[in-house]
């Protein structure tokens, strides 16, 4: 896929995440990673970009969360594969280490190095796996309404309403 594809793609996909939390009434911080992120990673070949959903949780500077995403290389078309994130973030640098769940061979551990902009709703960069092939991915939150919505219903599970 050659650049310009790929950079249409990534301005639609900004288009259509913005669209649908454009009801969202809180605003996403940069100060914090935690929350869900859909996002899309592409290939350094004729191959289709892949979609994703990411869930990250920031503590301090450590990273972690999952991914799920449906199965493009060997297997069914309709299988999900779920994945494992630990990482960390340093300012706006963000890196982590995705190990897929799957017994599929062509899964395994990918490395992700992005960065984070500056209103703290897109991460952008590479993703690689070692000693074999690397392309771009961009991850985008809209707001951080969902977040918002699990904290409360855990603070209530917590205090006992």
């Amino acid at each position: 896929m050659d650049a310009l594809a790929l950079q249409a793609i990534f301005a639609m996909m900004r288009s259509q995440i913005r669209r649908w939390g454009s009801d969202m009434t809180i605003e996403p911080s940069a100060q914090s990673l935690t929350g869900i992120w859909h996002g899309i990673y592409s290939y350094p070949i004729a191959r289709a970009p892949v979609s994703f959903v990411a869930t990250l949780i920031e503590t301090a500077s450590a990273v972690s969360g999952t991914t799920h995403e449906s199965c493009t290389l060997g297997g069914s078309p309709n299988e999900v594969l779920y994945a494992t994130l630990l990482g960390s973030r340093r300012h706006t640098a963000v890196a982590f280490v995705k190990t897929y769940d799957s017994a599929n061979p062509l899964y395994g551990t990918v490395a992700y190095e992005g960065a984070l902009s500056a209103d703290g709703t897109e991460i952008e960069g590479r993703w690689t796996v070692p000693r074999n092939w690397s392309g771009k991915f961009l991850m985008i939150r809209s707001a951080r309404k969902a977040e918002a919505v699990a904290r409360t219903v855990f603070e209530r599970a917590s205090s006992g309403r």
